[in-house]
């Protein structure tokens, strides 16, 4: 389950506190502000959909996780037009790569698979994700950061759609597993269907591209990293 469904009280305080607390230091000192959100504050779209978000995309948050970001977001461009303070935004699709928290998908199944327990997928595992390597969000940051426009906003994200179960798969043959060996379990309350990304703002204007284009690749790397440093994730 979402850990935000199972207690909201955290998201609250981290996204709509912590930001509010960080903006108004950022005000007094004067300093720059670069929001970092996800992709989730635009809800989801409909299965086989070619629709994209983009950064005029209206805010249709499913979770008490995505609804608080929502908020964040909106406090930062508040203080932007309020107070002129410095800020820039970002919403990024779904990430993977070294030192992820092993309660997200990817370095979920990968755990399993290792301690040798069948991957899970919720549902029948058909919800879509656009998977973006860590590396290369943290470049289209720095590019925000050296070259982004004051109160503007960027969407992040490689152009890479998966299903979950296709991912599931493709983990599970990188790991010389059976491609079907994962167990399907309840689907999560709120669990949005699809996102996709239009990044052509940030690919055209501030030059930023992903290196990471193939995924298979990066997961390898992904699954070497977590077999490297079980000290880490266990």
């Amino acid at each position: 389950m979402d850990n935000s469904i199972s207690d909201p009280e955290p998201f609250f305080n981290a996204n709509l506190m912590g930001t509010f607390t960080l903006l108004e230091a950022v005000r007094r000192y004067d300093r720059r502000f670069h929001h970092i959100s996800t992709d989730e504050v635009f809800g989801d779209m409909d299965l086989g959909s070619d629709e994209k978000f983009t950064e005029r995309s209206r805010y249709n948050p499913s979770s008490p996780y995505s609804a608080t970001k929502a908020g964040s977001d909106l406090l930062a461009k508040a203080w932007h037009r309020s107070y002129g303070t410095a800020v820039t935004l970002s919403n990024c699709a779904n990430n993977y790569g070294p030192y992820q928290h092993v309660e997200k998908f990817i370095p979920r199944q990968i755990t399993r698979v290792m301690t040798g327990r069948q991957p899970q997928l919720f549902g029948h595992g058909l919800n879509v994700r656009e998977w973006t390597h860590v590396d290369d969000h943290n470049d289209a940051v720095h590019a925000i950061l050296d070259r982004g426009v004051l109160g503007e906003g960027y969407l992040i994200g490689s152009g890479d759609e998966r299903t979950n179960r296709d991912v599931v798969g493709l983990l599970l043959k990188l790991m010389r597993q059976p491609e079907d060996a994962f167990v399907h379990t309840a689907d999560r309350p709120g669990h949005d269907q699809r996102y996709s990304i239009d990044s052509s703002k940030i690919r055209r204007e501030l030059g930023w591209k992903p290196r990471h284009i193939d995924l298979a690749a990066g997961l390898a790397e992904t699954i070497e990293w977590y077999r490297d440093n079980s000290w880490w994730w266990r």
